[in-house]
């Protein structure tokens, strides 16, 4: 069995002379990351939620009060906390409060059906649950008050989170959206939870072997399973994604300067959070990134295309992760020579696949520095990531951060290594990387090959130890006999101008048993039809991996966090192959 390497990996030299390609596990707490913040620069802003600004000082005090309610509702250590919440003050507060309390924190996706709210919380075993007193959000989390463990409610409302005008609007013109919730000891107001004032019980934390956070995967390749992410998991990953932005101060292989992130003064840096908190990758990169370098953190509720270009205008973030259709979304949009988006220095993409058509046309349009990165939600999330102070190769994840250690294995041997450029498994070893599922133990045997965790991804490694995701093992079909991987086709059809989106599924065939059939979205006013793209395709790609079928499509089905799902195509063509062959005329004989 592979073990880790004794002599520098292949990327090591890719490295600037300051940043040591090692690292080990950060042994604090989560927490830590609010207290530190608080300590040194208490009184900048660390939260301007919808123009109301909550300093480092006051998320402190929110922190500390929610543990302390917490443990006057009897919240014991190690039990399960549950978040079903979108971006704002709540949400920080609650996280750190839990953590702070000693429990574990479990994040829930506020547009999950309540079948899917409640199914998370029988599984998790979640004890105590915050939500938004809103329509749309409490009843599903309140159906699970009946035949779960869950005990409490804590509801927020989204009124006293905003300014006092913008509050007195909210009530006034969306009062149809408030639900009524039921004044008992089942369901609380935060403001009642939190009427005390500071003064939690301190729990002392082991960082290495207590689990922080639950965080469920899976969900749309599977049966969501929660990957256990320990304090050291995310502290580390935090702390590697601080230093390879740090040492873009460095640009040591060319002349270029380049503005590298800063955390030495107070205000440095502001990051907008568009991505939700609920996503393992905005809870680390933007979140707990933003308290580690203290900088102001722009917190939207949801994703709106106009308000983020107003924002960005307006209120000059320096430091905005995203997902691809996000950065694609405002590249694509009518009116952006309208905004001055140049504040912004350093993108960070993660989530899916980022074409490179997304990536130059977003810097060119920004002056920024987009840089995509690799992972997954059970490296907490980031594993690799291409470095702002180096090459910034076309099609590549990156290389391994600090600490990090990334191989290619053979598909059918998990135990051998290949050779560089030679395609296979990717497998990492980190100290961000989860300590197991929770309560699958057969899951978590068939997670690891012995210490190194099996991604599932198919990919190779160059000789600088870059590595390029070529796709998912279940996004690659078998055609013919000849192995198909989905991604180079959708690469294929994004170098055609007017396409936008470009999503590939496996479609049944019946000589060939699979297929690859494309679903794409084109750019407004474009005026290109099915031949020609299909003509474009004949130039790009071999006669096997050409798309049977291309379908245009107004929008394309998204994850919240704006990431391309292939489920719900899927799921079209096998209720579309149902339909016909139930409406077929029968045989005659």
């Amino acid at each position: 069995m592979t073990d880790m390497p004794s002599s520098p990996p292949p990327w090591a030299h890719v490295y600037p002379p300051n940043l040591d390609w090692q690292m080990d596990a950060v042994e604090k707490p989560v927490y830590a990351l609010l207290d530190n913040a608080a300590q040194k620069e208490p009184d900048c802003v660390c939260i301007d939620f919808m123009d109301r600004h909550y300093t480092f000082a006051d998320m402190l005090d929110l922190a500390n009060r929610t543990a302390r309610g917490l443990q006057q509702l009897g919240l014991g250590r190690g039990e399960r906390v549950g978040l079903c919440l979108p971006n704002s003050p709540y949400y920080v507060a609650a996280y750190f409060g839990a953590l702070k309390a000693g429990a574990t924190v479990v994040n829930f996706n506020p547009l999950y059906t309540a079948d899917e709210i409640r199914d998370q919380i029988i599984d998790a075993d979640v004890s105590i649950m915050f939500t938004l007193g809103l329509k749309q959000i409490y009843p599903k989390v309140a159906a699970g008050l009946q035949g779960t463990n869950l005990r409490n409610i804590v509801v927020c409302s989204l009124a006293d989170a905003l300014p006092p005008v913008k509050s007195l609007l909210f009530q006034t013109f969306k009062r149809s959206e408030i639900a009524e919730t039921p004044l008992n000891l089942q369901n609380l107001p935060f403001e009642w939870l939190t009427r005390n004032r500071g003064n939690y019980q301190p729990v002392e934390i082991d960082p290495i072997s207590e689990v922080a956070l639950l965080q469920y995967t899976g969900g749309t390749t599977g049966v969501p399973k929660g990957a256990m992410l320990t304090h050291a998991n995310i502290m580390t990953n935090t702390e590697q994604v601080r230093s390879w932005l740090i040492h873009a101060n460095n640009h040591s292989q060319t002349n270029q300067t380049h503005n590298g992130l800063s955390d030495d003064e107070p205000g440095g840096e502001c990051i907008l959070a568009a991505l939700p908190f609920f996503h393992v990758f905005a809870m680390t990169v933007v979140m707990c990134l933003g308290l580690r370098i203290r900088a102001k953190q722009i917190v939207l509720p949801r994703f709106d295309l106009d308000q983020v270009l107003k924002v960005i205008d307006a209120k000059r973030p320096t430091l905005f992760p995203a997902v691809p259709t996000i950065y694609s979304a405002i590249n694509g949009h009518a009116h952006t020579q309208r905004y001055d988006l140049t504040s912004i220095r350093h993108c960070l993409s993660g989530g899916a696949p980022l074409p490179l058509k997304i990536r130059t046309s977003f810097e060119k349009l920004t002056g920024c520095v987009l840089v995509e990165g690799y992972g997954l939600s059970e490296t907490s999330p980031v594993a690799c990531c291409n470095p702002p102070w180096g090459d910034n190769k076309a099609g590549s994840v990156g290389i391994p951060l600090p600490g990090t250690f990334v191989e290619i294995r053979d598909i059918a041997n998990p135990s051998r290594t290949v050779p560089l450029g030679e395609r296979g498994e990717i497998v990492i070893r980190g100290p961000q990387v989860m300590a197991g599922y929770w309560r699958r133990k057969e899951a978590t045997r068939d997670a690891f090959e012995g210490r190194w965790l099996r991604t599932g991804d198919i990919g190779h490694m160059d000789e600088d130890g870059y590595v390029f995701l070529t796709d998912r093992m279940n996004d690659v079909i078998n055609s013919g006999g000849y192995k198909i991987y989905l991604r180079i086709i959708e690469e294929a059809l994004y170098k055609h101008p007017d396409v936008q989106e470009a999503v590939v599924i496996a479609i049944p065939h019946g000589y060939r048993g699979e297929a690859p059939k494309a679903f794409v979205k084109l750019v407004d006013g474009s005026n290109l039809d099915v031949d020609h793209l299909m003509a474009f395709c004949a130039d790009h790609l071999n006669p096997i991996e050409r798309p049977d079928e291309i379908e245009f499509r107004d929008e394309l089905p998204k994850t919240l966090i704006g990431k391309l799902s292939k489920k719900e195509l899927v799921e079209e063509e096998k209720q579309k192959r149902l339909h016909n062959n139930r409406t077929k005329e029968p045989d005659d004989g």
